[in-house]
């Protein structure tokens, strides 16, 4: 792509009209913004595809039933591949901070993760039973820990690349370009034109061409050295960054207001059980329209999320947390009418929840970036994302109460979490307004 070619596409993404297109990043980068943020659309595109090819809800979910793993390996996926992503980054924050460019451990960590998405492949082309779910869970496991590092380091790159008032829009369009590829491959599934596992198969392969790709791509970004201070020993980093708790109101703000909406995360498999009236069968298609719903959400929705992100991540939140409360609410009243189950309205609650969950996202990530300093950015990206990753993993005492008092019961709770986090939002601070 020639740079009138690129000028001309950031151009258009960004509708860059205000003149302030260096704010909160160094003068030095200013030049090669238009090339940054093209980079990172590719990028993110690349392993947001990915990320939906292997999704570990549907796509795993099925490979491992299909090559007859216990069924203690298919309930691992999920909170393998969650907690592992964000339980690390506490610890790994201060040594990746010794990197002043750390756009080389975001390559390293995507890389790892298309060698383990073809490790699954492999385990899947030539194991079975036990043997098949401990390869493919454990290559999880390891595309999950370099996830966490791609995680934590993604945001300080971000932070130093690309200007405020633009990050929501990179990652945004991003997401809508994975959004659009996911449908296709999930269509291709749905129709069942061709044979299920080559058409999975052929997907954990291309997803992990997929990260190699992005590793290639992210590491031409222009980035600026940054601060190493702070690389101290993981334990003692550790204690330090959770004194940054007592110290940023904003911060324990932000950090509640985003624990409140993992009810936008772990909503969608009770709202399916809840439509599938128990039948295992019906359960499992809800599962795959969950898949589909959710990335034609994100298709329809992430570009106009990540554009206002940039205007107000905090507006942004607020309004994805009553979106998420109105797709909980509704579900509880459609099961109650006995429509739920009907054609239309499964499918538009998990929809419209998913609409609230791409909000929640883009938002959440804006949000961090944008009232955070370049010399915060990691330490505060990996505090909030480990928080998170122990309440995920706590979210498993969800299904004991689905099975004592009901999956209506768990629904409500959770509807009851997205209102609070409405609460909870109104008081960040519109940090898009905040110079520097």
């Amino acid at each position: 792509m020639s740079e009138t070619t690129l000028d001309k596409a950031y151009r258009m993404l960004t509708s860059d009209d205000d003149g302030r297109v260096c704010r909160d990043i160094p003068e030095s980068a200013c030049n090669d913004q238009p090339r940054n943020f093209i980079t990172h659309i590719a990028s993110l595109g690349a392993t947001k595809t990915a990320d939906g090819l292997i999704d570990p809800k549907l796509v795993l979910s099925w490979l491992l039933t299909q090559l007859g793993a216990p069924a203690v390996f298919i309930g691992l996926l999920v909170p393998v591949r969650e907690s592992g992503a964000l339980l690390p980054q506490l610890l790994t924050a201060a040594s990746l901070r010794r990197l002043s460019k750390r756009k080389w451990a975001w390559s390293v960590g995507s890389a790892i993760q298309g060698l383990s998405a073809a490790a699954i492949a492999l385990a899947a082309i030539f194991l079975d039973g036990a043997a098949a779910g401990i390869a493919i869970v454990s290559a999880l496991g390891v595309l999950a820990l370099a996830r966490s590092v791609c995680s934590v380091t993604y945001k300080d790159v971000l932070g130093k690349t690309v200007s405020k008032a633009r990050r929501g829009t990179a990652t945004g369009t991003a997401s809508s370009l994975a959004a659009f590829f996911v449908i296709i491959f999930g269509a291709i599934l749905a129709t069942g034109t061709l044979s299920r596992m080559p058409v999975v198969l052929a997907g954990l392969l291309v997803a992990a061409g997929l990260w190699l790709l992005a590793a290639v791509l992210f590491s031409t970004l222009q980035e600026e050295a940054g601060a190493t201070e702070g690389g101290a020993n993981p334990l003692s980093a550790a204690m330090e960054n959770f004194g940054l708790l007592a110290k940023d109101a904003q911060l324990r703000r932000f950090i509640a207001t985003r624990g409140l909406l993992i009810s936008t995360a772990l909503a969608p498999p009770f709202m399916v059980a809840l439509g599938s009236n128990g039948d295992a069968e019906n359960a499992f298609g809800g599962l795959g329209l969950l898949v589909i719903a959710s990335a034609g959400a994100s298709l329809l929705s992430s570009y106009v999320w990540g554009r206002l992100a940039d205007r107000s991540s905090r507006k942004v939140l607020i309004f994805s947390a009553i979106a998420a409360s109105v797709a909980l609410a509704a579900t509880l009243a459609l099961n109650a009418l006995g429509l739920l189950t009907s054609v239309w309205g499964l499918p538009a609650v998990i929809f419209a929840l998913m609409l609230a969950y791409q909000g929640v996202r883009l938002g959440r990530s804006t949000h961090l970036v944008d009232m955070a300093t370049q010399d915060t950015r990691a330490a505060y990206t990996a505090l909030s994302n480990t928080i998170i990753g122990l309440l995920l993993a706590a979210g498993g005492a969800f299904s004991l109460l689905a099975e004592y008092a009901g999956v209506s019961v768990v629904i409500g709770v959770l509807a009851a979490m997205s209102a609070l986090s409405v609460l909870a939002g109104l008081g960040l601070e519109e940090v898009q307004q905040k110079d520097g």
